[in-house]
């Protein structure tokens, strides 16, 4: 099971439907067999986005994939935010602004259902990002062509 990130399904914005059919089909039999999900806040990400059309269209006709947190999960959220460092995960202006925040509640889905999460995000030294917090707390991540490659697919 994987747990998608906003930005892995920002970057699915470069394949077109029409020019990669077979990967969008592929990607729908994954949800249709409950193997690709997200949460509710990165429905709301992907909503403030304003330059990802099919795939907000593709998102909307596949709205329940954007799970809400379980309460096991807003623990795991909890976890995450008790570790001073990675409270930088949730940016000042998104907190100022009230927009949402992602982040946590994706690894925190990936460690509660044991998923690995599919992120564009890469490790940092020292950094709040997904990958440091998912190597801090053991769980498995990949970029959407780790994801591909996990899969087997090539086109």
């Amino acid at each position: 099971m994987y747990v998608f990130d906003t930005s892995s399904f920002v970057v699915l914005k470069n394949y077109y439907p029409a020019r990669f059919a077979t990967l969008w089909q592929r990607l729908d039999a994954m949800v249709a067999a409950g193997e690709l999900i997200s949460v509710r806040e990165v429905l709301r990400e992907l909503d403030a986005y304003n330059d990802t059309d099919f795939v907000q269209d593709w998102a909307k006709q596949n709205r329940d994939i954007f799970q809400s947190p379980s309460a096991a999960e807003t623990q795991e959220v909890q976890k995450i935010l008790a570790v001073p460092h990675f409270q930088q995960i949730l940016s000042r202006q998104a907190v100022l602004k009230g927009t949402p925040v992602a982040d946590p509640f994706v690894i925190a889905a990936a460690r509660v259902k044991g998923a690995t999460v599919v992120t564009q995000e890469q490790l940092k030294p020292n950094a709040a990002k997904i990958p440091n917090v998912c190597q801090y707390f053991g769980v498995d991540y990949c970029d959407l062509e780790g994801f591909m490659a996990s899969e087997g697919w090539s086109f």
